[in-house]
């Protein structure tokens, strides 16, 4: 088991958040330039991201052992419910500006703390549960202009706000499943066996309507199987460090990253309505870490005062 250590897992954390922003900027453009389906955008990202998986095993010399599981269903369930939250954020891309696709993927973090609770036993107080509804109320706020019911709204955009949601929920509920899995399995074989699952789901989407993509689209399917193979990786180690209640809220960190893609590349600007519901989000999501800090310190000096002296 390896020993925690929040701000390593913290890094891994933003790391994996930003390498994932880079990637979902590549695959939205595929699908406005040329129409690529969520399906062959789940099949590139996933066939191309297992090379690097490989590289990174050999690097380790751990390429006979690397893929060895003890859990195979484990990695089974994680592998759908991983894949259908891929499919679904993909999806959204495709249908909604950039930045309120990223504002309403907050969700999957707030939604850790409370699946964590509820499935993995992890100790969450009223503080961090009140800070969590705060952040679900931001979300709220982000969706509302696509769900309203007083008045016209667009189908398509409100599929994709449905979408977005679905995603964060199954996103959250893929985390729970890495939680678990490492545990007592290699990072390294959790990382593979969900590209292997997520590749094979994806190419059976095929009969549904793929496109052929010309090179430079090509190009950012193949970029962001890659992209998505390291940063795959580093969220998967970022769990061994750090309880994923912890660790979840730093999603937020891609929201700036988001607006200045959105707004250099696709030319989207964010509304009000999406940056006061993020707003609450990130507010949220620091005062959970800054708690967190604070009950560390106490826990440590708790420990020092308990240790004898002499």
């Amino acid at each position: 088991m390896t020993p925690q250590n929040p701000m390593q897992g913290i890094l891994l954390k933003c790391a994996s958040v930003a390498v994932f922003t880079v990637m979902a900027a590549m695959l939205k453009a595929t699908a406005e330039t040329a129409s690529v389906p969520p399906g062959q955008q789940v099949f590139f990202r996933s066939l191309f991201a297992i090379p690097v998986i490989v590289a990174w095993l050999a690097l380790r010399g751990e390429l006979a052992v690397g893929f060895r599981t003890v859990r195979p269903m484990g990695h089974f369930y994680r592998g759908i419910v991983g894949t259908v939250a891929m499919g679904l954020n993909f999806w959204a891309l495709a249908l909604l500006p950039f930045p309120e696709v990223t504002a309403i993927g907050y969700a999957s973090p707030l939604l850790v703390v409370i699946f964590a609770a509820m499935f993995l036993g992890e100790d969450v107080r009223l503080f961090r549960l009140s800070m969590v509804g705060l952040g679900l109320t931001g979300v709220l706020i982000v969706l509302s202009p696509q769900l309203r019911l007083n008045g016209p709204a667009d189908p398509y955009r409100m599929l994709g706000a449905v979408a977005a949601f679905g995603g964060a929920v199954m996103a959250a509920l893929a985390q729970l499943f890495i939680r678990k899995l490492v545990q007592n399995e290699r990072t390294s074989a959790i990382v593979f066996w969900f590209s292997f699952t997520s590749t094979v789901l994806g190419l059976l989407t095929l009969p549904f309507g793929w496109v052929m993509p010309d090179a430079t689209t090509a190009a950012l399917l193949v970029g962001s199987g890659i992209l998505g193979g390291v940063a795959q990786i580093l969220l998967t180690s970022s769990y061994r460090y750090a309880d994923a209640s912890l660790v979840a809220p730093f999603d937020y960190v891609s929201m700036l990253l988001a607006i200045a893609i959105g707004w250099y590349v696709f030319a989207e600007a964010p509304t009000p309505v999406v940056l006061a519901g993020a707003a609450l989000v990130i507010g949220a999501g620091i005062a959970i870490i800054w708690r967190e800090r604070q009950l560390g310190l106490e826990r440590s000096r708790q420990r020092k005062a308990m240790t004898p002296q002499g």
